[in-house]
């Protein structure tokens, strides 16, 4: 199994679908520690209910970002991580991060990307009256979610539905899809080469 290590600033909702997942059998991953940046993180005590270590990591004022970085490869390497997944980091990781853990992170981001990227997207797909929306789990790179898409998953926007509405869909689709991605990560059913995500089989939910 593989050990995956969670990076976290908020509520959680997306770790409980992580954590949820990796209880079956035939996962695998398995959680092996949870990282928030923020000391009152759900995320937290969600973690430590679960059994899992939970730690909230500073970043000091004085601290450059790449010192706080090598820390928490460090934190994360004493757990054995090999797979970083970020459910709700509002941290842009950078190259000492990056470096450590080559096409090895994670992240899921509520739009169909490219489409919507940055902070509130959701957000964005109802002010431009998308017609579509969903979410999309990619790899980490220096961008603003830019990096390469893993999978997708979409629904059809209803028109009845206010911003919250949407967004609570949206969520809806994240906790379905990103364990699924995560999981067919850890079986290397992903490739990448030349910056391209090839797949070798496809989830029998989306076919």
């Amino acid at each position: 199994m593989i050990p995956v290590g969670v990076l976290v600033s908020g509520r959680g909702s997306n770790l409980s679908a992580l954590l949820d997942a990796a209880r079956a059998p035939e996962c695998p991953y398995f959680i092996a520690c949870v990282i928030s940046d923020q000391p009152a993180a759900l995320a937290l005590e969600t973690a430590k209910k679960a059994g899992i270590p939970a730690f909230f990591h500073e970043k000091l004022p004085q601290m450059k970002k790449r010192e706080y970085e090598r820390e928490l490869v460090t934190r994360l390497r004493e757990f054995g991580v090999q797979v970083v997944a970020l459910a709700g980091f509002m941290r842009i990781l950078g190259e000492t991060f990056l470096a450590e853990y080559p096409n090895r992170v994670l992240n899921i981001h509520p739009s169909l990307l490219p489409a919507f990227p940055g902070l509130h997207a959701q957000d964005q797909a109802f002010r431009a009256q998308a017609r579509y929306a969903g979410c999309t789990v990619h790899l980490v790179d220096a961008g603003m979610d830019t990096g390469p898409i893993l999978d997708q998953a979409c629904l059809r926007v209803d028109r009845s539905w206010n911003a919250q509405q949407l967004a609570q869909h949206i969520l809806e689709l994240e906790h379905r899809l990103y364990p699924a991605a995560l999981a067919r990560f850890c079986r290397n059913e992903f490739r990448l080469e030349d910056g391209r995500v090839h797949e070798f089989s496809i989830p029998a939910w989306l076919e």
